[in-house]
């Protein structure tokens, strides 16, 4: 082999690695909000599932919701071509929500298809408004089982590790922010502010108007009792 195969041949090695790292990792089930997450508050997300075979449909899919953070109101969207179950399990320790006790928590939410499923090359969404969230967490762990008509079964169950690599199979996680109260009612007062600020200004722009107006009455006015004086005056002279 010459000088020239053996800078191709090399080149076509180097490319090959490129491809090869360079290649999107497969989806996994993930969980992201519509909006915002915000700590102690109530928010809607989805669950994003993807179909990863090229022969079979998912036709199953159960997420595991966390213990160590437990919700308790938790609401599903109606998903065309799917059902849906909603579990529930007693708590240990009840939880206190707006003054009153809570002694179970939604456990685990089944969806399972009516029709085809999630079909290869797509993914479907499952909407869900959950809460409270917990104050005292940056993020909820939930672990999903994902479950073919061909009998495979996937489990999203493995959590990321901080500083580490994503493992193969990761658990859905779901990210929160800090409460927005404080940030909402400092808005509220901004806006509050300005309000009154504007009314302010209008009402200073119409006292200014109605102070122009009465002005002008006023010369318009004196100036017709002048010009009678003058004419009365005339009149007596005249006559």
């Amino acid at each position: 082999m010459n000088a020239k195969s053996r800078i191709a041949a090399a080149a076509t090695v180097a490319a090959s690695a490129v491809l090869v790292l360079s290649a999107p990792a497969f989806a996994h089930v993930s969980v992201s909000p519509e909006g915002e997450a915000a700590k102690g508050g109530y928010a809607t997300v989805n669950f994003k599932v993807p179909n990863e075979q090229d022969d079979a449909s998912t036709t199953k899919v159960e997420v595991a919701f966390p213990t160590d953070h437990p919700l308790a109101s938790v609401m599903t969207e109606p998903v065309p071509g799917w059902n849906v179950k909603v579990t529930k399990s007693k708590l240990d320790k009840p939880l206190e929500i707006h003054g009153e006790k809570i002694d179970e928590a939604v456990s685990k939410v089944t969806w399972t298809a009516d029709g085809k499923g999630i079909q290869p090359g797509t993914f479907q969404k499952f909407p869900v408004s959950m809460g409270q969230l917990p104050e005292n967490a940056d993020e909820l762990v939930f672990k999903a089982i994902q479950t073919y008509d061909n009998k495979d079964v996937v489990r999203w169950i493995e959590p990321q590790q901080k500083g580490q690599e994503e493992p193969e199979h990761p658990a859905p996680t779901l990210q929160l922010t800090a409460a927005s109260d404080e940030h909402g009612g400092a808005a509220a007062k901004d806006d509050a502010k300005a309000g009154t600020e504007k009314a302010a200004s209008d009402d200073s722009d119409s006292s200014d108007t109605t102070a122009r107006v009465l002005g002008i009455v006023g010369i318009v006015v004196g100036a017709a009792g002048v010009a009678f004086g003058v004419l009365a005056g005339r009149r007596r002279t005249t006559a």
